[in-house]
């Protein structure tokens, strides 16, 4: 068939070049008529084209291949020429698909720029036709003629540089705008495939591409968040999970989308970013989410995820920790100076990212040498060596020595002295870090030795005295306490088993306590292990990882064993504080934290050690700090199913599990509850109670609280489609209940609308009386004590005995002997219900009582049931009140219940005053707890099993129960998370405000205690920010009584301004304190002076391990938040004046750093409730009306140059436009989702009405067009909407304008939207209203919708061809040949229509 078709071809084609002989004798001297040579044309495309008509379709491709193969076979220009009209006609004609002919061209080999007559006849005839490809074929043609233009050399003779240039006018052609072959946007792809970012085009091309690049400029910079590279986070606090802050991890720049030409410094390594997010303690997390890092692929050896550039900026930070150590005064490790955080906070970084293998420690030490040498920095040294020390030691025994051996070349370079160092004053912990090199030299020596290695170094002399002093004191068997000799000798020996077992087991020892000695602790018939003092901090500090890990293991296993021996002897409370103390190592989580909940917890449930079990739940509610959150979730779904085990029903357990749960739920962070909730969708029970409608309840109110703060529900008026609905459902199964109007309506509006529709019917107060009357009826007609105990206590019989013992105190004043064997046959758990129904009970008697003497009657009886007969602990009691759902009147009753409970007799206020005055929380500084924690209980002792009841019963009973033992709790500590609810309970009933504030005066020191006194006030602030907006002086109390809670244990100056303390605490309603813009700046520039490292710092230095917050960033964050809620100032007017901060021209806000500033606002405003800063919006609304946008002559610039922020503040040139934009960019960087979610509510209803100029249009497009990829991410809905709206603002523009400016920019940035993130998502609606633009303006947007250019061609310039219609093949994003990513997944799995 080829053959035949060849054969075909040739003798149409040849029949028409064919010359005479005459002609080639005298050749160029013979010439065609103009009629002759059409003549030819016509009958060579004749018989063309009746033999096309006989091809079949898959051999067209092959034909058209043939004729151009034949064409450049030809040497003569006249014929090539002649055979390029025939082409040209078939195409005229319609006979040749133009596509199909310029690809055959193109793509010839013969078409060299050698041959330059050649290459100027083919590209003029591309020129020609190419007018009728489609445009998905013109931009294939662009990307193949820039290939062949690339092939000419950089130097060729000028004679020919006239005829290559016709390829440069074909592109030319191309990228002609008003041409339109196709989207401009498509052309800058292949232009910035082929020329990246700093790569010159080819000199044909001339300035052609840079300007066509160029003109993508305002494009780029609609899609730039003004001022990105000086955004930072604040690491911990919500808004740093988000997409916002992800990093390539190969060259840690930002993941731009489209090939635009953006600012240079977005394409720069944002090492400044991760520097800064590395510097904080506990970024860890942040760190891997910004890189993609996953921890989990470590055990697969194949997927080493080593990560240079995070290696770089450990190193850099260690040079830099090396510069301040050099620069410090008083550097010295025991005054815990910036640097030692800085120190401690680096060893645990580098342990981390180099086990896991993101780092690797040879190419690190090497790095590090490199940027010391000859720097002569010397005084970090010791703690360089301690850093490094803490990794040798614990991975030289699974590692090749060779791995470690580049430390001593760092060694040469650090410590040059020729004379040995003395040895250092071993009473000052400083010196574990003097011998660090040593340990180290002993480590890679032992290591030499053991793998018979040639490479053993013998001792450096500078070292020999250290040494020896090592050696001397492992000679020494009796080794005290009182010097850092132990810690010293555990470093250097840990990996030597002979050497290191002496004094390990020094330390074990002296916190197991000897064998024979005993000592009580609180409750009956429970003893512990005679050791009382736990290893002091500063000794931990002083171990090695190894070391620590060895003796972690080491109490681990010891407490399991001791599991599995069922001793009757308990810890010794030195261990147990010990083993606590060493759960903060983030270094040590294998064996710490995780092995804690997934071994040691199991193992000890598995061993039914209910005394051991107790223990770690009361470490884990009195002695953990910064437990990630997923742990703390796996806990409380633990506790869950302990719950539900027969042996968990007695009394002090059960109270203990509740608690634990309870203060789990109450302590999840408000953006931690989605991430973790998410991960039970499939099986919502696990962190659910199945009957305990309290937890179940203070779940709901964690939810709202979450929910509200994060403003998840923003936007929306149903859970439905959310994560919320099986988990609110599967509670509503479990314990079905209701809530109190005045509860319900704080709830987001979801929530609310949810328990509307699941209504839960109530039983009604009077029959809940009857059948107390009922059933007491029945006790006092009964007989037969077992008859009588079976009855009451009888599974499923209704829970109403303590009204019944309520009832017998109240007429008898006495309870029997059988009450007591009722009470102790019903069992904890079930107990709880009967609590239930007394709350209830309760309040109906209270609110029938006469008053006066019955009222008193009524409250001493319900104090002796706590405090006298111990029936019902007062923390539990207060909590099932508190979550009673009471309306109205029944509800202050309930309240004053409450109050009367906590104030009216002395028991409780007695036992807080003494509480409060005789200990502090700084558990990890003391060393005399269990002496103190031993004389409260013998002053106040818990009774939890009916102790009172038993001793007032006739006969007296025995008390047999036996304690479990009890290290730190009290009812005073248990009571802490109650009151949290209570103080919140309180908060949404208006007239119990005064009963609110004499609690807070009586009771508000024991927020003292309290885990999180400072986040609880800002969820507090926040969450009841309208119910708190009028009651000033309410809101005052609060702040007050918990910030002075703390007073004696803080450093002035860690948490209030001074200014806020003088003026704001002690303000009088009849003269409102309103701060000046001078305290605004202050507050701020205390947040911008954190987040820069300024030292010495805003705040006074602390340890982060035992901070409430993770790092100074986010203590700073909140404490302002906290302060700024907390001003008698509307929201509105403080949200105003944190904007005036930039906004206006401020004498403190240094002009250099404004980004940081705008930063720190950024930060603030979205972490205050939405009056703070929806003010924004307001601001917004003003620049769009402003003269500079309205009036397109008050500007004569160029909107793109105005809108720069960056450039018009270094030029003083900005205007109050390019300031608002910059500060809308770095709010909404900082907004959460939810937050961001009300832009397409504000773009559509707000703006959308006011725009009517190019210069608008293109405000609104700046402001929001940086933000589409994470409303891709996120919320796909949003983004939709937002694509549209922008066509109908630009619809809007159209019609006002009679002129359209910059047609270009805003078509290429609705292109990019097309093909970047919506796809055909918006078509139908984006069609109609394409269709209605002016011409020009619908030529250019033809792509979009599939328009031929006939539809549009009132505009179009003639094309030297004729027009055809382009392909109408549905919408495509770019195919393969144009790298961007396929919108069609966002069009089929919005990835959270929200």
């Amino acid at each position: 068939m080829a053959l035949s078709m060849e054969t075909q071809l040739q003798s149409i084609f040849e029949d028409v070049v064919k010359t005479e002989m005459i002609e080639e004798a005298f050749a160029g001297m013979f010439m065609d008529t103009p009629e002759d040579e059409r003549t030819k044309l016509i009958s060579c495309l004749g018989a063309f084209r009746q033999y096309w008509g006989t091809l079949p379709q898959e051999s067209h491709d092959q034909c058209v291949q043939w004729i151009v193969r034949f064409t450049h076979s030809q040497h003569s220009p006249k014929r090539i020429s002649f055979l390029y009209d025939c082409l040209a006609m078939a195409v005229e004609t319609s006979l040749l698909p133009p596509r199909m002919v310029c690809v055959a061209l193109i793509s010839s080999d013969s078409l060299e720029w050698e041959r330059s007559q050649l290459w100027a006849l083919t590209f003029k005839l591309i020129r020609k036709i190419i007018g009728g490809v489609d445009y998905k074929g013109v931009r294939d043609l662009l990307k193949a003629v820039l290939d062949k233009i690339q092939s000419i050399p950089t130097t060729v003779s000028s004679a020919v540089v006239q005829q290559l240039l016709v390829a440069r006018e074909v592109v030319e052609y191309i990228l002609d705008r008003n041409a339109c072959l196709l989207p401009a946007y498509f052309a800058i792809t292949e232009i910035r495939k082929l020329y990246p970012e700093g790569q010159l085009s080819h000199w044909l091309l001339g300035s052609l591409i840079s300007d066509f690049v160029d003109s993508f400029r305002p494009t780029s910079r609609i899609n730039s968040i003004c001022g990105r590279c000086s955004l930072l986070p604040v690491v911990n606090n919500s808004g740093a999970i988000c997409n916002s802050w992800k990093l390539d991890p190969n060259t840690l720049r930002f993941p731009l989308r489209g090939m635009l030409p953006y600012d240079k410094d977005l394409f720069e390594p944002q090492t400044g970013l991760l520097r800064y997010v590395l510097e904080q303690p506990y970024s860890r997390e942040m760190v891997c989410n910004m890189l993609g890092l996953n921890k989990q692929t470590l055990n697969i050896a194949q997927h080493k995820q080593r990560c240079p550039v995070l290696e770089e900026q450990l190193v850099d930070l260690v040079v830099y920790a090396m510069e301040r150590s050099e620069t410090e005064e008083h550097f010295d490790a025991d005054v815990g100076g910036t640097s030692q955080l800085l120190w401690q906070h680096l060893s645990s970084q580098l342990i981390f990212f180099v086990l896991f293998q993101f780092a690797s420690f040879p190419h690190m030490v090497l790095s590090l040498h490199q940027k010391l040498a000859g720097r002569g920095l010397i005084k970090g040294r010791d703690h360089l060596m301690w850093v490094l020390l803490q990794f040798i030691s614990g991975s030289i025994q699974k590692n090749a020595l060779a791995d470690f051996l580049p430390v001593m070349k760092l060694f040469d370079l650090l410590y040059p002295e020729k004379e040995c160092i003395p040895v250092p004053d071993i009473n000052k912990p400083q010196s574990t870090h003097s011998f660090a090199m040593t340990c180290i030299w002993i480590h890679l020596n032992r290591k030499a030795q053991n793998d018979n290695s040639k490479l053993q170094i013998p001792i450096p002399h500078s070292l020999k005295l250290h040494h020896e002093f090592l050696q001397q004191s492992l000679r020494n068997k009796s080794l005290g306490m009182l010097d850092y000799k132990i810690a010293l000798l555990c470093n250097a020996y840990s990996t030597n088993s002979e050497c290191f077992t002496l004094p390990m087991g020094v330390l074990v020892e002296t916190i197991y306590g000897n064998g024979s000695m005993r000592i009580n602790l609180p409750g009956t018939n429970c003893t512990a292990s005679g050791s009382v003092s736990p290893l002091p901090m500063n000794l931990l500090d002083s171990l090695t990882v190894h070391a620590k890990m060895s003796l972690i293991h080491s109490i681990a296993t010891r407490v399991i064993k001791l599991a599995h021996a069922k001793s009757s002897i308990a810890l010794a409370p030195a261990l147990v504080e010990t083993y606590s103390r060493l759960l903060v190592y983030m270094e040590i989580e294998s064996l710490g934290i995780k092995g804690f909940i997934s071994q040691l917890l199991p193992n000890v449930f598995k061993s039914h050690a209910w005394g051991i079990l107790h223990t770690l739940l009361e470490m884990f509610s009195y002695r953990m700090h910064h437990i990630q959150p997923h742990y703390r979730v796996q806990l409380l779904s633990h506790l869950h199913s302990l719950a539900a085990v027969p042996q968990t029903n007695q009394n002090q357990l059960h109270l203990c599990v509740e608690s634990t749960a309870l203060r789990l739920i109450t302590a999840l962070g408000s953006s931690e509850v989605q991430p973790q909730f998410t991960r039970f969708l499939n099986d919502p029970k696990t962190v659910l109670s199945a009957e305990s409608e309290e937890l179940n309840r203070a779940l709901i109110l964690t939810l709202a609280r979450a929910t509200h703060i994060t403003d998840f529900f923003t936007g929306s008026d149903s859970i439905q489609g959310t994560w919320c609905k099986d988990i609110l459902q599967t509670i509503m199964t479990f314990t079905p209940h209701n809530w109190a109007s005045h509860t319900l309506s704080c709830f987001p509006a979801p929530l609310q609308a949810f328990f509307k529709q699941n209504n839960v019917p109530q039983e009604s107060r009077f029959n809940l009386k009857k059948n107390v009357e009922e059933e007491y009826r029945k006790w006092k007609s009964m007989s037969n004590e077992n008859d009588i105990i079976t009855h009451f206590s009888l599974q499923g019989s209704p829970p109403l005995f303590l009204c019944l013992l309520w009832k017998m105190l109240l007429e008898t004043d006495h309870i029997n002997q059988i009450g007591f064997r009722v009470l102790e046959r019903i069992g904890a758990r079930a107990l709880v219900a009967h609590v239930r129904t007394f709350a209830d009970f309760l309040v109906y008697e209270f609110s029938t009582s006469a008053g006066g003497q019955q009222l008193n009657k009524c409250i001493e009886i319900l104090n002796d049931m706590v405090w006298k007969y111990n029936i019902v602990t007062l923390d539990r009691l207060i909590l099932c009140l508190a979550m009673r759902s009471h309306e109205g009147n029944e509800a202050q009753v309930c309240y004053f219940i409450i109050q009367l409970l906590l104030l009216k007799p002395n028991d409780f206020r007695n036992r807080v005053n003494d509480f409060v005055k005789e200990n502090a929380p700084e558990h990890w500084l003391q060393n005399d707890w269990h002496s103190k924690h031993m004389s409260y209980h013998k002053k106040y002792p818990e009774k939890l099993y009916f102790e009172g009841l038993a001793d007032q019963v006739n006969p007296p009973m025995q008390h047999t129960s036996q304690y479990l033992p009890i290290y730190f709790g009290n009812v005073c500590l248990r009571f802490l998370p109650v009151f949290d609810i209570v103080i919140h309970r309180f908060l949404e009933l208006i007239p119990v405000s005064k009963s609110l504030e004499t609690l807070l005066d009586h009771l508000g020191g024991l927020y003292k205690f309290h885990d999180r006194p400072v986040t609880y006030l800002y969820n507090t602030l926040h969450y009841y920010e309208r119910h708190l907006r009028e009651r000033t002086s309410l809101k005052r109390k609060l702040v007050h009584a918990i910030m002075s809670s703390l007073k004696d244990n803080r450093t002035p100056g860690w948490c209030l301004s001074e200014t806020y303390i003088k003026f704001g605490m002690s303000a009088r309603e009849d003269n409102v304190w309103i701060p000046d813009d001078t305290y605004y700046c202050k507050l701020i520039g205390r947040l911008v002076d954190t987040m820069a490292g300024k030292s010495p710092g805003p705040f006074p230095n602390c340890d982060w391990r035992f901070n409430e917050f993770p790092n100074p960033a986010a203590h700073a964050l909140h404490v302002t938040c906290v302060e700024l809620m907390a001003l008698t100032v509307p929201g509105k007017d403080v949200g105003n004046a944190l904007l005036n901060v930039v906004l206006r021209s401020q004498p403190l806000v240094p002009r250099e750093n404004i980004t940081a500033w705008m930063n720190a606002i950024g930060l603030v405003i979205t972490a205050l409730p939405e009056p703070y800063w929806i003010v924004l919006h307001d601001r917004i609304v003003s620049v769009m009306g402003s003269p500079t946008l309205t009036t397109e002559t008050a500007w004569a610039g160029c909107p793109f140059a105005l809108l720069d922020f960056t450039a018009c503040h270094q030029s003083y040139s900005e205007m109050n436009c390019s300031y608002v934009l910059a500060l809308a960019h770095a709010v909404w960087h900082h907004s959460s989702i939810g937050q961001l979610s009300l832009i397409p509510k504000f773009l559509s209803e707000t703006l959308k009405p006011v725009v009517q100029t190019e210069f608008q249009l293109l405000y609104v497009y700046h402001l929001v067009g940086p933000f589409l990829q994470r409303f891709q991410q996120e919320r796909t809905r949003c983004m939709l909407e937002i694509g549209v709206a922008f066509y109908e603002m630009l619809q809007a523009v159209d019609q006002h304008s009679q002129h359209l400016h910059f047609m270009d920019p805003i078509c290429d940035f609705l292109y990019h939207i097309k093909y970047m993130y919506t796809g055909d998502s918006v078509k139908e609606q984006v069609e109609k209203i394409i269709m209605t633009l002016r011409p020009a303006m619908k030529l250019r947007l033809r792509f979009i919708t599939h328009s031929s250019k006939i539809e549009t061609s009132s505009a179009a310039p003639p094309s030297s061809s004729s027009t055809t219609t382009t392909s109408s093949s549905s919408a495509q994003p770019p195919t393969s040949s144009i790298s961007v990513s396929s919108p069609s997944s966002t069009q089929h799995t919005p990835m959270s229509v929200g």
